[in-house]
């Protein structure tokens, strides 16, 4: 329980109540990270319901966008930040370390997240929203999470140190990486099965996508940084969940363009 009341408190602006960060609870933290993914899809859930009930055009995808952002206090969109300064510098790899740990934000960064928040607005304004989209893309906040942790248990910290640290030096990798590879295919699976309930495959497109996004993030973060960070898990985090969406809404409209010829 005490695992789970750390990795709510971090990774969401959810009031719970507070523990001590002891190594036995922190060694099991991250495999609650998915957790904060549900709480914030059953906001997006009841969001994405009503919604088209009260018949808004621009409102509606904006506010989706800002659910996951405002639940989880902004800290993914700030390592999206942080992460887009330091791989526009075309510094080296130090260099780029560097800038991650710097606290000021850079004009990179402004832009990266004005064009970040303007193309997920725009990839929700883009999906039509049913029964089966509603609730495929309300699963969304859990599968990045899935694959965000997982990866923060698997692949090397570029530092050694930093808050991402802090969550994985005391814990057991073996396991770790067992319950979060448990819990992604699980998310996967939801999917797959609401998608087969409602015979809309095109949403298959979604777990595609957040699988491409990973595999590119693995490679980015290796050859820019020599692995990753808490920033660099953000930056994933984000790019994750907006290309989701983005594959929802074009799968949906090559799909109606098939129909059509």
């Amino acid at each position: 329980m005490k695992s789970l009341l750390i990795a709510l408190s971090m990774y969401t602006k959810i009031p719970v109540p507070q523990v001590d960060w002891d190594e036995k609870s922190l060694r099991w933290a991250l495999c609650w990270f998915p957790a904060a993914g549900v709480i914030i899809a059953a906001a997006l859930r009841l969001w994405l319901w009503l919604w088209p009930r009260l018949g808004l055009t621009a409102l509606g995808p904006a506010v989706a966008v800002l659910i996951p952002v405002a639940l989880s206090g902004a800290i993914h969109l700030d390592g999206l930040c942080d992460t887009c300064d330091a791989l526009a510098s075309r510094r080296s790899r130090e260099e780029k370390l560097r800038i991650l740990k710097d606290s000021h934000t850079g004009a990179f960064a402004v832009i990266c997240c004005a064009l970040y928040l303007l193309l997920f607005t725009a990839a929700w304004a883009d999906t039509a929203l049913t029964a089966a989209s509603a609730a495929v893309l309300s699963l969304t906040p859990i599968l990045s999470r899935c694959l965000s942790g997982l990866a923060a248990v698997s692949w090397r910290n570029a530092r050694g140190s930093g808050l991402l640290a802090t969550f994985t030096h005391p814990i057991e990798a073996r396991k770790a990486r067992a319950v979060l590879l448990a819990e992604t295919i699980a998310a996967i699976l939801a999917i797959a099965l609401l998608c087969l309930d409602s015979g809309a495959w095109e949403l298959l497109s979604v777990p595609a996508a957040a699988l491409a996004v990973f595999a590119w993030y693995y490679r980015l973060a290796h050859r820019q940084f020599g692995g990753i960070t808490g920033d660099t898990e953000g930056f994933f985090l984000q790019l994750c969940e907006c290309a989701m969406v983005a594959a929802a809404a074009v799968a949906q409209h090559l799909l109606e363009l098939g129909i059509r010829s």
